[in-house]
């Protein structure tokens, strides 16, 4: 593969308001509505979209947000969202060049769709993690991108989405939404902060292997309480004679 550059985009973009047919193909029109549906009818609060190319996502977007930062890493294709936001107040259309601070401290969904394996592994892993930094607790990522690979990408796209969800270093709740041959589009609900300070393992074992050793530790003092409740039990019906009622004296 040969990744293409910010450069080879932005040339895109100038040469052709709409070099994937993004606007008019009739797949793509149905990666969007997955994309919305799952997003849910909303309205949302704050919405970040990244990468957002020409804005052929952007107007349903906004659709569902208060307020929605469309973000877009070339000077042509952020006029391009500019334009294609335009009469929407509350949306606004930023040149972003990702890795790097996003435009609001938090955020109640993202939507991240056709950029991640156009960056190297190491982007990709500071992208995850700022987004998932700015997502509110409980909100919601949503990914959508190819399944199969293109000359141009920086990273093989197979599991891709997957590997993106895991360096954040935190726990999500994965829905797939729509998964075609070629696209596959996710709602991911981030549940809660990290496991711990310390670096998350590769596959999210380590918060698992937690959850059972803490599920233990409770399962054997219920046991402990019942232990000393039976006991309780025997020596108030030595001391009265009376019969227990369910566990209660009577």
């Amino acid at each position: 593969m040969r990744p293409i550059t910010l450069d080879g985009f932005d040339r895109k973009f100038v040469d052709d308001d709409d070099p994937w047919s993004t606007f008019t193909n009739r797949d793509e029109a149905l990666k969007r509505r997955a994309i919305l549906h799952a997003m849910g009818p909303g309205p949302w609060g704050r919405v970040l979209e990244l990468a957002a190319g020409n804005g052929s996502n952007s107007a349903a977007i906004a659709e569902r947000a208060l307020r929605l930062d469309a973000t877009e890493g070339t000077a042509s294709g952020t006029t391009l969202v500019a334009r294609a936001l335009k009469g929407r107040r509350r949306a606004r259309a930023l040149k972003l060049i990702v890795p790097a601070a996003l435009p609001r401290l938090r955020y109640d969904i993202a939507v991240v769709a056709e950029v991640i394996y156009y960056l190297s592994a190491r982007d990709m892993a500071r992208t995850a993690r700022d987004v998932a930094t700015a997502l509110r607790p409980g909100g919601m990522l949503v990914l959508a991108h190819h399944r199969v690979d293109y000359p141009d990408f920086a990273q093989h796209a197979p599991h891709l989405q997957r590997a993106f969800l895991r360096v954040t270093g935190r726990r999500w709740q994965v829905r797939v939404v729509r998964r075609t041959r070629r696209w596959v589009v996710l709602s991911c609900n981030l549940r809660d902060r990290r496991c711990s300070d310390q670096p998350l393992a590769p596959d999210a074992r380590l918060c698992a292997s937690r959850r059972v050793a803490l599920l233990g530790a409770r399962t054997k003092s219920a046991a402990s309480a019942e232990a000393r409740a039976s006991g309780y039990g025997h020596r108030a019906r030595a001391l009265s004679g009376r019969i227990m009622d369910r566990g209660v004296p009577a």
